[in-house]
């Protein structure tokens, strides 16, 4: 198995979709036409820079994906990084597929001089909690919604 991370193309749409689909469903939401639409143009659109997508790729199948949006940050000069969805397909959790894609992110926010990377999860969500365990420090903060 070799494993490639890179950005993600227009080709990558149906695959994609797949995966973010499954991703919304563990959470158990989905998303409207307009806005798997919408999302997947401005993951790809050069002048939408904060927004940004990529996939892991195992012998030409897309087997993962993760956004992550760059913003600005009132305690911070330089922006931080948010990684919004991550998630890779069931059968093949456990071959470092996650983990390359948060590492890629790290690389990425280093690039831009982004180093914070932050992201959420649920308190249930045990298998992917031992990965980040692992490759990022818990926060104490609560989130509260509107």
């Amino acid at each position: 198995m070799t494993l490639t991370i890179r950005p993600l193309r227009p080709g990558d749409a149906p695959e994609w979709r797949r995966l973010w689909t499954a991703y919304l469903a563990f959470y158990e939401t989905g998303a409207s036409e307009e806005v798997y639409r919408t999302t997947f143009a401005r993951l790809l659109d050069p002048e939408r820079p904060q927004q940004n997508a990529l996939v892991a790729e195992v012998d030409g199948r897309l087997v993962g994906l993760v956004h992550y949006i760059f913003h600005a940050h009132n305690w911070r000069i330089e922006d931080v990084c948010y990684l919004q969805d991550l998630f890779v397909d069931p059968e093949v959790r456990g071959t470092g597929a996650g983990r390359a894609l948060i590492e890629a992110v790290y690389a990425e926010a280093d690039r831009n001089g982004t180093p914070a990377v932050y992201w959420l999860t649920q308190d249930f969500n045990a298998t992917a909690r031992q990965l980040y365990d692992r490759i990022a420090k818990v926060s104490p903060f609560i989130r509260y919604n509107r």
